[in-house]
């Protein structure tokens, strides 16, 4: 069977805890992944602390050559790399170029480094004064990543801390560790000095350990809620600079001048697109009055039938198996649940079974309406292929609805009224606005956040916003005294007298 080792300097011998890694088209287990502890941890710290100095000191330019040739490796070994994350997550091959290219796009930003280090400069603040900053690394940083996009996040945090100068270590999630381990490996080959980039594996045991470092400073995550708000509290009790990302319920308000069309084919993809284990897909729909309830409910019956479920190597498949079996009982318990609560099942994606892959993870598509706000189904995060219709009688009902639920990570609002999508992105109470845009992730040079319980800390990922969080700004004060040649004109350090 396979084995999935750390990647740490001088590798990681005697390890003697593992976990299942699956292939959840066919429920076989495929590889074990090593977990790691707080004494290796130590281990990979102490690497990270040799190696970090002469990296901080290289200069920008040569940082931004590895991303460059980091850049051009993945770009080369892309098809094995979208094979390997879909036969471990389960997303169909496209969705894990996907995964890839989005996390590569922050690397493209990462090229531009020397420019988005530069600090600021005011000559003449005072008589022979000059000011100006420079930013610094912080040391040494870690990330915490989900096992939904394997790629992307983890570039999303290594690719700017790198950049900036640190070390980092990476803990990707045990169900799928394979590609952040190789694109470890592929940042060493794109000339990376041994022990800037490294990754153990782990549970909760390591990433306590993380936590607690007091050799690193600062941590990115990304994951649920309540695990987010733990690794927030716990950090910053060390000492340390946190952003923890967490779950999100989006919402799609569709006004009755949207292109129904389109919002179909929209939700279609943004809903049910990589099986919904997605922190920015689309679970509900919220249509603003009965009879755009009605037309909506309409379409996507017919369009939610077309969908294909399929194996994540088939290339007509719309979508592929949830990771595990865990997910798969816990997305169809969500789906019992909200039956319980009264909402209207519509479309029933329970008990799907595609034919020689029995032992998958298949669910297939749900749709609800009649979804209220007091539900649980609605106020939770369900992270599955399953789309919840919320009717709103107005304008303002539907705004209330993402601007007062817990979470508030993204939304989108459909209508072609240039007035009405004006006045709910200035007013929504959510951190990333779709206008007549599904998914409203931002391009890798803005930054990525969400507001109220989607996001613990005061800085997003990537763009400027993860440069400042790798990075700690100093401000110099200096004065050069134009003394004479013989010195007689020497500077004296200033007093009250």
């Amino acid at each position: 069977m396979r084995q999935i080792e750390h990647f740490i300097v001088g590798g990681a011998d005697g390890v003697s805890r593992h976990s299942e890694v699956y292939d959840p088209n066919n429920g076989v287990v495929q590889a074990q992944v090593a977990l790691g502890d707080a004494a290796l941890l130590d281990r990979a710290v102490d690497a990270a602390l040799a190696a970090q100095g002469a990296w901080a000191a290289t200069n920008p330019q040569r940082r931004a050559r590895v991303m460059f040739r980091f850049k051009e490796l993945v770009e080369a070994h892309m098809d094995e790399l979208a094979h390997l994350l879909s036969s471990e997550h389960g997303k169909v091959i496209a969705d894990s170029k996907g995964d890839l290219q989005r996390g590569l796009e922050v690397i493209e930003f990462c090229c531009g480094i020397p420019h988005v280090l530069k600090g600021e400069y005011t000559g003449g603040a005072g008589p022979g004064i000059d000011v100006y900053s420079m930013r610094q690394p912080l040391g040494i940083g870690a990330g915490i990543t989900p096992f939904n996009f394997p790629a992307m996040i983890p570039m999303w945090m290594f690719g700017p801390a790198i950049a900036a100068g640190n070390a980092f270590i990476l803990k990707p999630s045990e169900r799928d560790p394979s590609v952040p381990v190789q694109l470890c490996e592929l940042m060493q080959e794109a000339g990376l000095p041994e022990g800037i980039l490294q990754c153990v594996h782990g549970d909760k045991e390591m990433v306590d350990a993380i936590l607690d470092h007091p050799a690193i400073s600062g941590v990115s995550f990304v994951g649920s809620s309540d695990i987010a708000h733990y690794v927030y509290s716990r950090g910053v009790a060390a000492g340390k600079r946190v952003q923890a990302m967490g779950g999100a319920k989006n919402h799609a308000i569709v006004m009755p001048d949207a292109d129904l069309d389109q919002v179909v084919n929209d939700l279609s993809g943004a809903a049910f697109g990589s099986a919904g284990e997605r922190c920015m897909a689309l679970p509900v729909v919220v249509p603003v009055g009965a009879d755009t309830a009605n037309r909506i409910r309409e379409r996507l019956i017919p369009a939610i039938a077309s969908l294909r479920v399929g194996l994540s190597t088939d290339e007509e498949a719309h979508y592929g198996p949830v990771v595990n079996a865990a997910h798969k009982a816990r997305v169809e318990g969500w789906i019992q649940k909200g039956v319980d609560e009264g909402a209207e099942l519509v479309v029933d994606g329970r008990g799907f079974s595609l034919q020689g892959h029995e032992q998958g993870f298949f669910i297939g598509p749900s749709l609800f309406d009649h979804v209220t706000p007091n539900m649980e189904s609605y106020r939770e995060e369900i992270f599955g292929p399953v789309l919840q219709m919320v009717r709103a009688e107005s304008f303002e009902e539907a705004l209330a609805l993402p601007s007062k639920h817990q979470y508030g990570n993204g939304v989108a609002i459909f209508t072609r009224n240039g007035h009405a999508a004006r006045e709910f992105a200035a007013r929504v109470n959510v951190g990333m606005v779709g206008i007549n845009v599904p998914i409203p992730v931002p391009v890798a040079y803005h930054s990525f956040g969400g507001w109220k319980r989607s996001a613990f800390g005061d800085t997003n990922q990537h763009g400027m916003e993860g440069v400042k969080f790798w990075t700690k700004v100093k401000t110099i004060t200096a004065r050069w005294p134009d003394g004479s040649a013989d010195g007689g004109n020497a500077f004296v350090i200033p007093t009250m007298g």
